[in-house]
């Protein structure tokens, strides 16, 4: 374009679009070319160091590897360990411990940073309070003070819970409330100083104080102890390492709880109580149950215990449901003999109807006439005098039949009930006409009937009838004696 700058001059000045030139050995490099070349020469010249510093920012990935940070009082190098060597590590790394470190240096070409490789991680020379703390737990445990056979069983429910801790603390607080929250219960608190010069001793003296009591007496005796303090650092902390708190524990013979610092915090106290709870919060929810808990567990046993005892009963409804649904109904076991009723009614209703249809042809196709009622008689009349009677034939027969009646008026005399009547003999019947047999029986009737030979009489039975029953015969009169008969003398009328 004509007066327009041109900016594809020879002079190297530079210009819009980056170009070639003939003989630049400066070949542009991409980011990724730059960081496999950093990264190559940083390996290279440090593949194999050793580091001390302080760690600092220590997590552990989900995959298992280890990434922290190393530092001085100038500077910082960021740190990886894979997670086959942290499976080798011997202890648990954590922040402000001051280790020595060794692998190689590389980069992180994603951040542009360089970091070193952990190989292998040792303490720095054993700090006092480290070699100190693995000495005492070594030897503690070689004596047996932290051996499982030690530990005693937490009560289910204790009653009264004694606790070793700082009154003045939130450690108390958050005790008493989780408690009073899940299943309110009583609690001595033993007050002592849980840091500092001395505090190791009051804590010794607290938990032998405690499994001192006697059962029974004005203080009672706890069935479970608390061991607390809240988190700090190993300084802090170090009162519950001491020896004598470690013992006084071991010996105590109420089940223990060590809740001393926070989870990441563990002391030689937690090696010798009974349970180790990560924090006060959680031992208070280790000592006790759930009040609401155990009363639906309750309810739901009594709910069980009840449908247990119904259950019986359930199956053998739905038992007798499913019988009785298997049963036919009644109109179902009907219904054949009604249907064969109608089919047999049908039946004999056609049949009726054709018998009379056929009666009814037949009369019509006789043809009733004076000439064939005359036919019929003539060969009636024939087929009689066909018949060749013999008179004395007809006498045997009427002979042999009168003797036959004869025998039988002869056997119906003798089994007349009317026959002994004659004789002077009378039958005696109930109201319904049964024939009474005994004494017995008569005297269970309110009324009989007396047959005689010439006629029956109603009477009643002695001592059940009444003076005013019509059935009752009234007593005949006494015969009033005659008076001599003499000249002046008349017969009376009435006898």
């Amino acid at each position: 374009m004509a007066g327009s700058p041109d900016y594809d001059d020879d002079d190297g000045s530079g210009g819009l679009v980056a170009r070639d030139r003939a003989g630049d050995n400066a070949a542009p490099l991409s980011i990724s070319e730059i960081s496999n070349l950093l990264k190559r020469t940083v390996e290279d010249r440090f593949g194999h160091v050793r580091l001390r510093g302080e760690l600092s920012g220590v997590k552990r990935a989900a995959s298992g590897h280890m990434y922290c940070a190393l530092k001085d009082d100038k500077a910082v190098i960021d740190g990886v360990m894979w997670r086959g060597n942290t499976q080798r590590l011997t202890f648990l790394p954590e922040d402000g411990l001051e280790v020595v470190a060794t692998g190689k240096l590389t980069t992180y070409p994603g951040r542009s940073k360089y970091q070193i490789v952990i190989d292998s991680l040792e303490l720095a020379g054993e700090g006092a309070l480290l070699a100190l703390l693995e000495k005492t737990r070594l030897r503690l445990e070689a004596e047996g003070l932290f051996a499982s056979a030690r530990k005693q069983r937490l009560p289910f429910l204790p009653k009264v819970i004694g606790v070793v801790t700082s009154p003045t603390g939130a450690v108390i607080r958050d005790i008493l409330h989780r408690l009073a929250d899940r299943f309110p219960t009583h609690v001595l608190v033993w007050p002592v100083l849980v840091q500092g010069q001395g505090a190791a001793e009051q804590v010794a003296a607290a938990v032998r104080g405690f499994a001192a009591i006697e059962p029974g007496g004005p203080v009672p005796r706890p069935d479970l102890v608390i061991v607390a303090r809240g988190g700090g650092s190993i300084e802090d902390l170090w009162s519950f390492n001491e020896e004598v708190v470690v013992r006084a524990i071991a010996d105590c013979p109420i089940p223990t709880i060590s809740a001393v610092g926070h989870e990441t915090d563990t002391s030689l106290a937690d090696y010798a109580a009974d349970m180790r709870a990560p924090t006060p919060t959680a031992a208070a929810e280790m000592a006790v149950p759930v009040r609401a808990d155990l009363q639906a567990t309750l309810e739901d046993f009594a709910h069980r215990k009840r449908r247990c005892a119904l259950r019986p009963v359930q199956l053998g409804r739905e038992r007798l449901q499913a019988r009785g649904d298997r049963l036919p109904r009644p109109e179902a076991l009907l219904q054949p003999q009604a249907q064969r009723l109608d089919d047999l009614a049908e039946r004999m209703r056609r049949g009726l109807a054709d018998r009379a249809s056929r009666g009814r042809e037949r009369l019509q196709a006789a043809r009733l006439s004076p000439a064939m009622l005359t036919s019929e008689l003539r060969r009636a009349r024939e087929r009689l005098a066909g018949q060749r009677l013999d008179p004395a034939m007809l006498g045997r027969r009427y002979a042999l039949e009168a003797g036959k009646l004869d025998s039988l008026t002869r056997l119906l005399a003798s089994l007349d009930p009317k026959a002994p009547l004659e004789r002077g003999f009378a039958m005696v019947t109930d109201e319904e006409g049964n024939l009474v047999r005994s004494r017995e029986i008569a005297a269970r009737e309110h009324r009989l009937t007396i047959d005689f030979s010439d006629g029956s009489l109603a009477v009643v039975p002695a001592g059940e009838g009444a003076p005013s029953d019509p059935l009752r015969r009234k007593p005949r009169p006494q015969p009033q004696k005659r008076k001599p008969a003499g000249p002046s003398a008349q017969d009376d009328l009435f006898g």
